[in-house]
């Protein structure tokens, strides 16, 4: 089963040249998908709480590099591993330029770009981009359609939606990946499980306990079979960003806390039940750049293990 690193991107971690080794020397233990997320401001008086913890938004978050940018930096570090976001807030751009930017990702890289979206939780943010919050959902589902049109690319590629106009145009940089990257969605909601199980390529998650990713996987199962899917086919990624302990935690703070042994199982369980395939996020926890790498440099032998 593929096993997945956030790649050093914000806080301390927020250097190129660390994203770059981190990246070549990961793929050289073994992990399969190297991924980014995206933030562009932290707020000093936020409209909304940041949804973990007791919804302080992490002090990391103030230094935070582009996420797309960072991934051609990874393409250039590395020949295997796929490389992913979790999550782009796709609804900050237009879907045209968004569309520009992932073909050129899925390129540089030889085809190994996963395009991971979410809607985000700071309406600060998108009062920042000039993008409404109200209204996400369609916004998020038109802007799929642009981007599976101008991926199909030609001669006549044309889109006409609510929001946006293409004209009739021609389109001919390409995905490598045809008919186009691997569209993997986030979300909780009913509305957000049924969108992925109709029109995505996998659901991504986080650290949940195993009983309850079951009755998500369920929905999402569900809602690929009423769309004419094959539920099969559905990826469910799974992300933790845990604080690693020197001693074992009480199995309820798990995958939130405990050592690397803890978490590893953790995991191991859940790909053994689910399916799911791992995503190891350490910028909460390691204290320097060589600690972060010698962290998921354990943990991928203990999953190995």
């Amino acid at each position: 089963m593929p096993i997945g690193l956030a790649l050093p991107q914000y806080g301390a971690f927020a250097d190129p040249a660390l994203t770059a080794r981190v990246a070549a020397e990961a793929e050289a233990a073994g992990y399969d998908h190297l991924w980014t997320g995206d933030r562009i401001l932290v707020p000093n008086d936020p409209q909304n709480h940041y949804p973990g913890g007791d919804g302080t938004v992490p002090d990391g978050f103030r230094t935070f590099l582009d996420p797309l940018t960072l991934l051609t930096v990874a393409a250039g570090a590395t020949r295997r591993a796929r490389l992913g976001t979790s999550t782009l807030n796709a609804l900050w751009q237009p879907p045209a330029l968004l569309a520009r930017t992932l073909t050129t990702v899925d390129r540089v890289s030889g085809g190994r770009l996963d395009v991971g979206i979410g809607l985000g939780w700071s309406k600060d943010e998108y009062q920042a981009v000039g993008v409404p919050w109200e209204g996400k959902a369609a916004r998020l589902e038109e802007t799929l359609d642009v981007l599976e049109a101008l991926w199909a690319g030609g001669e006549d590629v044309r889109h006409t939606g609510a929001l946006w106009t293409v004209p009739p145009s021609t389109v001919l940089a390409l995905p490598v990946q045809r008919p186009r990257p691997p569209v993997l969605l986030g979300g909780f909601s009913a509305a957000a499980l049924e969108r992925v199980g109709r029109r995505a390529d996998g659901w991504l998650g986080v650290g949940l306990p195993v009983p309850a990713l079951h009755g998500i996987r369920d929905r999402l199962h569900g809602a690929a079979r009423a769309a004419g899917r094959d539920p099969r086919a559905l990826r469910l990624i799974l992300r933790a960003n845990p604080v690693i302990t020197a001693t074992p935690v009480p199995a309820e703070q798990v995958p939130r806390r405990g050592t690397i042994g803890q978490i590893a199982d953790y995991f191991a369980d859940a790909m053994r039940q689910l399916g799911a395939e791992p995503l190891l996020d350490l910028h909460h926890t390691a204290r320097s750049a060589d600690e972060f790498l010698a962290l998921a440099l354990e943990f991928r032998a203990a999953l190995a293990g």
